[in-house]
């Protein structure tokens, strides 16, 4: 009689662990799947119009990222790229002079400021 009842218990403890083991790979499935969902692409909005204000836009944040002046949220902070910088500056001077006199007043101002705070944050980073 004594057999019988380690036998329940041995049954008991195997539908226990049989349980157990069912509710963690429920969990690891679960978070599998949460992790999956976080690294689709979100859906975005419309991209905005590609003009010579994005263009200039699009080079000062490169510039920005290399001088370690920009962070991604949640991203290790890391040393500033001088090369890269410097190299994005050079292509906005490029645009400048390839430019000169076919922007319009506007055009010119965001540009030329845009180069004047670039140049005056690799300076600051670089010394």
């Amino acid at each position: 009689m004594a057999e019988e009842e380690k036998k329940i218990i041995v049954d008991e403890d195997w539908k226990q662990e049989a349980q157990r083991e069912k509710e963690v790979l429920a969990a690891k499935e679960k978070a599998e799947q949460e992790d999956k969902q976080a690294d689709e692409p979100k859906e975005r909005g419309p991209l905005p119009e590609g003009n010579f204000a994005a263009l200039i836009s699009m080079l000062a944040t490169q510039a920005l990222f290399a001088l370690g002046l920009l962070q991604v949220k949640g991203q290790e902070e890391r040393e500033p790229d001088l090369e890269m910088a410097k190299y994005n500056i050079d292509m906005l001077e490029t645009i400048e002079e390839k430019t000169k006199g076919n922007l319009t007043e506007e055009e010119q101002r965001v540009l030329s400021t845009t180069l004047s705070e670039l140049r005056m944050g690799y300076v600051r980073v670089a010394g």
